[in-house]
């Protein structure tokens, strides 16, 4: 159901016709988790809105049987497509190169991404290193131009950066961002 309530209406999925080879549609919203940009969470309707209770629910729900489980997926295949995908390779992207020094590249950093929709999705370097990102999906980096990337749970490029042992450079006093020293007028 769409919204917090019953009244907004069904979102029917999926919403599009078709979709380009090796893109997603849109994502199906679970229960439970926390909506990244609404920053608030789903609930099942057959509880109060609270983690506590909403377990308690799912305790009480009959569990299906390794027989039913096996009688329901009796006789279905996967589409030929979808058996075994493996994770998608990621195209080397020219970049140019703005100073003397190596350009810094995040996807060689970041190791297994997947794609979804116009970013590749991977495991934030910084999450990572206090313990967070169990799902390794953080980090979100622009298909299109790898230089743009960015962690939904808030770490800057300068925490992503250190993680990773490749801190941003800092500018040194009197030198502009080409490295020529600048004239005070």
């Amino acid at each position: 159901m769409k919204g917090a309530g019953l009244v907004d209406g069904i979102e029917v999925f999926p919403k599009h016709d078709e979709l380009d080879p090796g893109s997603f549609g849109n994502a199906i919203r679970g229960p439970l988790g926390i909506h990244r940009g609404a920053s608030r969470r789903f609930w099942f309707y057959g509880a109060d809105y609270t983690l506590a209770a909403q377990m308690e629910y799912l305790k009480r729900l009959r569990k299906v049987t390794e027989e039913e489980m096996s009688q329901f997926v009796a006789g279905k295949e996967l589409p030929p497509g979808i058996a075994r995908r493996q994770p998608e390779a990621v195209p080397a992207v020219p970049y140019e190169r703005r100073s003397g020094r190596p350009e810094f590249r995040i996807l060689d950093h970041v190791g297994k991404v997947r794609r979804a929709g116009r970013n590749y999705v991977a495991r934030c370097p910084s999450c990572a290193a206090s313990g967070g990102d169990q799902a390794g999906d953080n980090l979100a980096i622009f298909v299109a131009n790898p230089r743009y990337y960015q962690c939904w749970a808030g770490c800057t490029k300068e925490m992503i950066r250190a993680a990773l042992g490749h801190p941003i450079p800092l500018r040194q006093p009197g030198v502009g961002k080409r490295g020529k020293e600048r004239h005070a007028r």
